[in-house]
């Protein structure tokens, strides 16, 4: 029998050519049925479908963790976002909050690795593995869960392999690119109920976000009509450039730039776009995908209105001039539940809109971390105004990802899971093309199917 927690020699790990790894890109391609581009290209399309008839590949058998068994995981991605990741997960073992250990890294970028290679294995004393090829880290049999923190346009993809290769997974945020790959992903993820899916939207954790869910859903506020957030800051020279251009990064020699491309390759190599590809919009939604799912996602859960089937939205670039992606975006989401959701986006400018829910009834406020509510002049009979108190968890990136790690060993569903990332995605789609394309955009839940409104 073999060992299921054997390694892989380096010979087969490095017999795969760049080749095959480049094919796994014709999958990501065809995985994103997108009539027409966020381009502002003029397009004419009436229709956008998610590939909701594709085949989805069949998963392999999951490796149990056993009790009191150390939970072995790997990182795709060791850019900022995967480098912070692997930090406060060794801190977590460090400091014996979690048994956990990562035995892999994985990235096209042989710089990036090579430094969250010496970091990982000093830190934690022991081997770990690394890996150009993502395929090469899911095939190991020894691998409970995989953390994806990968460029969003990677991130369709590298998941249902994930899935596929019957590891449990947290995916960063945004759930992906583009609304078609987010409905083929939730496929695979309802397909597949024994694994743990989370997405990395890290306020889902936050009490105040369940208390308020709790008070909407008693009817604490009456009917809810219209809720309001935002996601806005501001930097000098503009967003996303304090991401450094690395001389050392070089195409063919450190990084593989047609494997970091993927289905959006092939390209002449630009250091810019690859170090600050949240500034391109074939390559990001932006403001949109980046920032405000962290403020939406949890207020489309406290509100429960279903799924969005009307969004318009306006960009603007009215400082960063030179960035493709907007610098303000505002968003108008309408949901299947009737409720208007209108939210602010900005880089310009770090006054954002207060956090509130407006009710028939009463109103709700989640500013800080507690929850206040004060009732319409007309039920100031019926309704108290009061402050919720619901406490400060510490970091909630932290606690999402113990949220994760906790949920591989007991089995139970994630906080941040795939049909709340779908309704997202929805709506960072539809707002992108919105803005890109000058339509208001419909969405239909039963055929799951996007249309100009």
């Amino acid at each position: 029998m073999n060992d299921p927690h054997a390694k892989p020699n380096k010979a087969d790990q490095n017999s795969q050519s760049r080749r095959d790894f480049l094919a796994a890109t014709m999958a990501a391609a065809a995985a994103t049925t997108v009539l027409g581009s966020c381009s502002g290209s003029g397009s004419t399309s009436r229709v956008i479908s998610g590939d909701i008839n594709r085949s989805l590949p069949t998963s392999q058998p999951r490796v149990p963790v056993g009790e009191g068994e150390t939970i072995r995981m790997a990182i795709i991605g060791t850019g900022g976002m995967g480098s912070g990741h692997m930090g406060a997960i060794m801190g977590f073992a460090k400091r014996k909050e979690e048994n956990v250990q990562i035995v892999a890294l994985c990235d096209v970028n042989q710089v990036r690795l090579a430094a969250a290679h010496a970091r990982c294995e000093k830190e934690q004393g022991i081997t770990v593995d690394t890996y150009g090829n993502y395929h090469d880290v899911l095939a190991r049999k020894d691998i409970h869960g995989v953390l994806v923190a990968s460029p969003e346009h990677w991130h369709a993809q590298m998941a249902v392999d994930a899935l596929a290769a019957g590891k449990d997974l947290y995916l960063e945020k945004p759930m992906c690119l583009r609304l078609p790959e987010a409905l083929w992903l939730r496929r695979m993820v309802l397909a597949n109920p024994q694994l743990i899916f989370q997405v990395g939207t890290q306020k889902m954790i936050l009490p105040k976000w369940l208390k308020a869910r709790e008070v909407i859903a008693s009817g604490g506020i009456g009917k809810p009509t219209f809720s309001q957030t935002s996601y806005c800051r501001n930097s000098k020279d503009g967003e996303w450039l304090y991401y450094a251009i690395d001389p050392k990064v070089i195409p063919g020699k450190t990084l593989d730039w047609d494997g970091w491309l993927g289905h959006l390759g092939p390209r002449d190599w630009d250091p810019a776009l690859y170090a600050r590809w949240r500034r391109y919009k074939d390559f990001s939604t932006g403001i949109v995908g980046d920032l405000l799912v962290h403020e939406m996602t949890p207020l489309m859960m406290a509100l429960d209105m279903g799924w969005p089937t009307r969004v318009s939205a306006s960009g603007g670039h009215y400082v960063d001039k030179v960035m493709e992606n907007h610098d303000q975006v505002n968003l108008t989401v309408e949901f299947e539940g009737e409720h208007t959701m209108i939210v602010a986006g900005s880089t310009c400018n770090d006054i954002g809109l207060e956090v509130m829910v407006r009710g028939h009834e009463a109103s709700i406020w989640m500013n800080s971390n507690d929850v206040l509510i004060r009732p319409q002049r007309h039920w100031v009979d019926e309704i108290d105004e009061q402050t919720i108190q619901c406490g400060n968890i510490g970091n909630d990136q932290d606690q999402l990802r113990k949220n994760w790690l906790g949920c591989i060993r007991t089995r139970k569903p994630a906080v941040s899971g795939v049909d709340l990332a779908t309704k997202m995605m929805v709506a960072v789609d539809l707002a992108t093309r919105s803005m890109w394309e000058g339509h208001a955009f419909a969405f239909d839940p039963k055929t799951m199917t996007a249309s100009i409104a």
